[in-house]
């Protein structure tokens, strides 16, 4: 592992560690971009995420973490589970799991730990909040698309964060401005073909892509 700082980071790319998924995406996820991946439960959305987190860790890149939905230690069983070893990572401080409650949501405390804890830690290039559905639900919008912004902001300075969250937790409108300040967005489905379920990935933008 290489120490690498913002500046190249910038200008490359992220893989998805599916070859054809990146192949339609340009290469991967644009670095130092604000993505959001939106879908329904069960879609797919948490092994996207963390894809993208190895994906960035396999580039040379330091990642944090922000979950509400794991532990340190059921994070790693899900990563191994699908082929992922993360914890040399872990142990090299290179991976950082920050764990959320979710119970602490009917304030906008979170987003302000999130975007503080990034500023704190400025040798983490690759930032996924995972996820931000109750956040999301009991905050107004203000608040909302005042984290948005600030994201994007420290994705201007290098930093990539890609946020995750439950497509029942937007309204259109809100999805539409969210949209406009993202650099990426793309959303999980489940569709039925034939007599099966598929995972269904939709892009619905991604700058450069």
């Amino acid at each position: 592992m290489e120490e690498s700082g913002n500046e190249s980071f910038q200008g490359s790319v992220i893989s998805t560690g599916q070859p054809q998924i990146d192949k339609k995406l340009g290469g991967g996820i644009p670095c130092g971009s604000l993505t959001l991946i939106e879908g329904q439960s069960d879609a797919g959305k948490s092994v996207f995420s963390q894809q993208l987190v190895w994906g960035s860790l396999n580039g040379g890149h330091r990642a944090m973490l922000f979950t509400t939905e794991n532990t340190v230690r059921s994070f790693n069983v899900q990563m191994q589970s699908i082929g992922l070893d993360i914890l040399e990572y872990l142990l090299l401080n290179w991976l950082r799991i920050y764990c959320i409650e979710s119970s602490k949501s009917k304030d906008s405390a979170p987003f302000d730990i999130i975007l503080r804890e990034i500023d704190r830690q400025q040798s983490y290039d690759m930032i996924v909040v995972d996820s931000l559905t109750p956040f999301i639900i009991h905050n107004p919008l203000e608040d909302i698309l005042s984290y948005f912004d600030q994201c994007k902001r420290k994705c201007d300075r290098g930093k990539t964060v890609i946020n995750v969250a439950h497509s029942y937790a937007f309204d259109e409108n809100v999805l539409i401005r969210l949209r406009s300040v993202c650099d990426a967005h793309f959303r999980l489905h489940i569709e039925k073909v034939g007599n099966k379920l598929v995972r269904v990935l939709d892009v619905a933008k991604v700058r450069g892509g």
